[in-house]
């Protein structure tokens, strides 16, 4: 019994921390030594159709279009399609509006809520465009967003690049604002380093990225994180998949707790529908893309599980040495610490306690995620997240 709590221990904290922190550095230690392929010029640029799906996005979708139509890029090879998924708020009609002074703006108004991965796979399957950029309503493009993505992408074997998502304006210092900031950057220098080495992200950022359009996978039936999908199905036919850090998208940044939370609980949901359709290239194409599947992203999405049998052999196993009573005592405090940071999360306390409060919270979420995905999912249809949480 004693060996057995001893293997799932090492087990736990190894694996959470070789996700966290081992896999990162080693990664972009090995990055930095290597050289990016500089980006081909272009002459004739090719044709783009920017595609997306949007429910009750009245507070939004205006900026949204009018920073697609000032991209610097050439008018005439720019197209929109937009999908509203039944909204029932003022969002139709400001794209009925901008659909009757703009030609290149199409729109397709569903009558009943279908989901983003359905809305998608109808308003792709049928363009006409070289390339496809998708993206989310509230996702506003820097001017030179196309040109930038589209020079990263110099062969038929490249098939997709995606940009960087940057928070626009100043952090508040309520909520969640500064610990998902953080996560954030981390996560773009580790997909950044991935896409140097060995030209995989895992996965796609789907704020914006671009694909060309006859490589474009059907998205199954009721999957919630598309972009995902569509990543490391590419990979799965070796194609490349780029990270281009000059290409820059813009975010309001996310404050609310309780907002974040329903929105990772989404995006756990999608981790595992990905992890059914793709366990499989761990053992199949191991070297690179299983492993940093296996590293980067698996076993982050088994942590919440890591942290229970943590907590379970740690205070087990306090009788048989002074380590485990050390560690299980430290790690009380570190539970403890981040559930006083959840608490300190809506206001302006809490300083250095908001950052194992979010890890923990995260992870609840992601639990939670776990918990519907296996009950079965009935719908992908979605609430947006609040916009302009300050």
């Amino acid at each position: 019994m004693n060996l057995f709590l001893q293997v799932i221990f090492w087990l736990s904290l190894g694996s959470i921390l070789s996700s966290y922190l081992l896999y990162p550095l080693l990664v972009r230690f090995f990055a930095f030594f290597k050289k990016e392929k500089e980006a081909i010029p272009i002459q004739d640029w090719p044709s783009i159709e920017v595609v997306f799906a949007a429910y009750n996005e009245e507070s939004v979708i205006d900026t949204k279009i009018r920073s697609i139509l000032a991209c610097d890029y050439p008018s005439e090879k720019i197209s929109i399609s937009i999908g509203s998924d039944n909204s029932s708020d003022a969002t139709n009609e400001i794209l009925q509006a901008w659909q009757a002074k703009e030609s290149r703006l199409k729109v397709k108004f569903f009558k009943e809520r279908h989901g983003k991965s359905a809305i998608i796979n109808q308003l792709t399957a049928k363009t006409q465009s070289e390339f496809l950029l998708l993206t989310d309503a509230n996702i506003i493009f820097d001017k030179d967003l196309l040109k930038t993505l589209v020079s990263r992408l110099n062969s038929d074997e490249q098939a997709a690049a995606c940009g960087a998502v940057i928070h626009y304006g100043a952090l508040p210092q309520n909520g969640i604002s500064k610990q998902e900031n953080f996560y954030l950057s981390w996560e773009n220098k580790l997909k950044a380093a991935e896409s140097k080495l060995w030209s995989i992200v895992l996965g796609l950022e789907g704020g914006a990225y671009l694909i060309r359009a006859h490589k474009f996978p059907e998205i199954p039936p009721l999957f919630f994180m598309e972009d995902f999908y569509v990543s490391l199905r590419l990979m799965e036919q070796d194609h490349n998949v780029l990270w281009e850090p000059k290409a820059k998208v813009y975010e309001d940044v996310s404050v609310s707790p309780q907002e974040e939370y329903k929105r990772k609980v989404r995006i756990g949901i999608g981790n595992y529908q990905n992890l059914k359709y793709f366990k499989g290239l761990i053992l199949k194409k191991f070297w690179p893309i299983g492993l940093a599947f296996f590293a980067h992203k698996i076993l982050r999405w088994l942590t919440p599980f890591f942290l229970i049998l943590l907590l379970f052999s740690s205070t087990q196993l306090t009788m048989y040495h002074w380590f485990y009573a050390i560690f299980s005592g430290l790690y009380m405090v570190f539970i403890g610490l981040g559930l006083f940071g959840i608490l300190f999360a809506q206001n302006k306390g809490g300083g250095f306690l908001k950052y194992p409060g979010h890890f923990i919270y995260m992870n609840l979420a992601l639990l939670e995620g776990f918990m519907t995905y296996i009950k079965g999912i009935k719908s992908n249809a979605w609430e947006p997240t609040a916009r302009n949480q300050h």
